[in-house]
């Protein structure tokens, strides 16, 4: 694949399916910005593991949600490396309960640093990148976020929102030549899935024709693709990485 910028910025990318996407970019020859909230001794792992492999990156450290720490550190990017040309919006948290028990305060926690951090690096990117009339977004959604899930509503609100909000994101910054698209991973091998017993691994298996978890290596290579010029007359669309579990 090609990339005709030079650098990216992958939210929550110290760990998870973040980390793979840092250096699965990284790889292609892009200059990854690998951020973290909290995890700065596993951010600055990825940093070293892109490195040892001849690839280049930077550690940046802030909190999505914190529109003016988001400012700031696209700000540093291109201060630093004179633009930015691409970014990958996967940061995000759950904070699960059934709807009757979900407070106000738990789903609009979700909304925050799911939903309206994206909001924030879309905009500030729009607003960057259009002065060179290039640039390209994959926001990662969910699966969750097209059918919905018991005991995520909050969850599924937000990576609906996602969607939508990376379609009309698409519209309005089309004839900048900056591109928005989503990627939706179904069930995906991570730390957070290791953990479940093998009954209840069975139990969700079962329901993917493919009959396995993802890996993150699948949802990276399937960003890769969205963001490079390969892509260049997709925008606005949504790339499923599910195993057929979900095909509407």
């Amino acid at each position: 694949m090609k990339f005709s910028g030079k650098n990216v910025l992958v939210t929550g990318s110290s760990r998870g399916i973040g980390a793979e996407i840092a250096k699965v970019l990284a790889g292609y020859g892009l200059k990854v910005w690998i951020n973290y909230r909290s995890g700065a001794a596993e951010a600055d792992a990825v940093k070293e593991a892109i490195e040892a492999a001849g690839g280049e990156a930077a550690v940046i450290g802030f909190d999505v949600s914190d529109e003016a720490a988001f400012i700031d550190a696209i700000k540093t990017i291109i201060d630093s490396d004179g633009e930015l040309s691409y970014l990958v919006n996967n940061a995000g948290i759950t904070n699960d309960k059934l709807a009757l028990r979900m407070k106000t305060e738990d789903f609009m926690s979700v909304i925050n640093a799911n939903l309206t951090s994206v909001f924030i690096g879309c905009r500030e990117f729009f607003k960057a990148a259009r002065k060179k009339k290039f640039g390209s977004v994959v926001n990662i959604a969910s699966i969750v976020g097209e059918t919905g899930n018991g005991g995520q509503t909050n969850y599924a609100a937000s990576k609906g929102g996602v969607i939508a909000m990376s379609k009309s994101f698409a519209i309005e910054a089309a004839t900048s030549g900056i591109r928005y698209n989503t990627v939706t991973p179904g069930f995906i091998a991570t730390e957070m899935t290791e953990v479940l017993s093998d009954e209840v691994k069975k139990s969700f298996t079962d329901k993917i024709p493919m009959n396995r978890f993802g890996n993150p290596a699948e949802v990276a290579e399937a960003t890769a693709f969205l963001l490079s010029d390969s892509a260049s007359y997709i925008t606005g669309e949504t790339l499923k990485v599910n195993g057929g579990m979900n095909m509407a």
